[in-house]
């Protein structure tokens, strides 16, 4: 499955989970609890007593809704980023970022132009032993050269290349997603939770004995009083909300002009001492493109996103 594949999926989830939270937020029927009835009826006949009962209680403490103004299927969005986030992790885990190796390395040295500024032709690994494709970078903790290489994600304990760099992407935004979602479940739990306080008609007299009319500031102060941990939990869901959009956004940025993160890196002028120019030159390479485009590699912002979604592959020569 590629990634507009994914991606669409992914959208149509998440504007069909906000549709029916509009629609059916506030009603006791809605299309999941007469689904869910229905089910039951049916299998109630051939389920065990005791196992009923687990799911009963199961639901119940999952979904418990006493004291949130929600419905179980604005509760079930966040189980559902939680499932595509955890896919994409994975993915990011077992995918190849796009290895250099010794029977690609041919395909591999004709994907990309040498700009003879940040990449050079006849410049070998000294590691791998290997010619460097334009675009590559030997990983040292990996320790081996990738393909377009962005960075190595501690997080998901494997390099960024050419071929996971849109499982990356996917997994950032289901990310920020879910911690939105639940930022604003939270939010919504606590504004119904004043509500029905009465907060916001309510009155107090000052320390002067005057009488004052509950303002934000009170509000806030009876919400950390009456739920701390659920407070602090918005704050770190909102504080982890910007960052990681932040860091998605910029690597949007980079994927609309066709740049790694290694690419920029080195275009602010920090330069690798073990990547300067050989005397003999890679008979392989294609010409260089012009010097005085600021986004070497990119071909325009379509072409620039088909090679994210859609990356070139290498091609191998059959030995005969």
């Amino acid at each position: 499955m590629d990634f507009l594949t994914l991606f669409a999926v992914y959208v149509v989830v998440v504007l069909t989970c906000i549709i029916l939270v509009c629609k059916y937020s506030g009603q006791e029927q809605t299309p999941f609890s007469i689904l869910f009835n229905f089910v039951g009826k049916v299998v109630a006949p051939f389920t065990p007593k005791w196992l009923q009962k687990f799911s009963q209680w199961t639901l119940h403490k999952l979904f418990h809704q006493r004291e949130m103004d929600t419905t179980l299927t604005s509760l079930s969005v966040p189980y559902v980023l939680l499932v595509i986030k955890t896919f994409f992790f994975y993915l990011c885990i077992r995918r190849d970022p796009g290895t250099v190796t010794k029977k690609k390395i041919a395909g591999q040295l004709s994907i990309y132009p040498y700009d003879r500024r940040l990449f050079h032709p006849g410049v070998s690994c000294e590691t791998c032993q290997l010619i460097k494709p334009a675009r590559s970078k030997h990983c040292r903790v990996c320790n081996r050269c990738v393909q377009r290489f962005d960075h190595h994600c501690v997080w998901v304990n494997n390099c960024i290349g050419a071929q996971n760099t849109r499982y990356f992407l996917l997994y950032l935004f289901s990310v920020c997603a879910m911690a939105g979602d639940i930022a604003v479940l939270t939010g919504d739990m606590l504004f119904h939770a004043v509500l029905r306080s009465g907060l916001l008609r309510a009155s107090y007299i000052d320390e002067f004995g005057q009488q004052q009319s509950a303002g934000p500031l009170f509000v806030v102060q009876h919400l950390f009083l009456t739920f701390p941990r659920i407070v602090f939990m918005l704050g770190f869901l909102l504080f982890v909300f910007f960052l990681l959009a932040g860091y998605a956004l910029f690597h949007s940025y980079l994927s609309l002009v066709n740049q790694t993160s290694n690419e920029w890196y080195k275009s602010r002028g920090y330069m690798c001492q073990h990547c300067y120019p050989s005397a003999t030159a890679d008979h392989l390479c294609s010409p260089a493109p012009d010097h005085s485009k600021r986004y070497y590699y990119s071909r325009g912002l379509r072409r620039n996103l088909k090679e994210i979604f859609f990356p070139p592959q290498p091609i191998q020569k059959k030995d005969n």
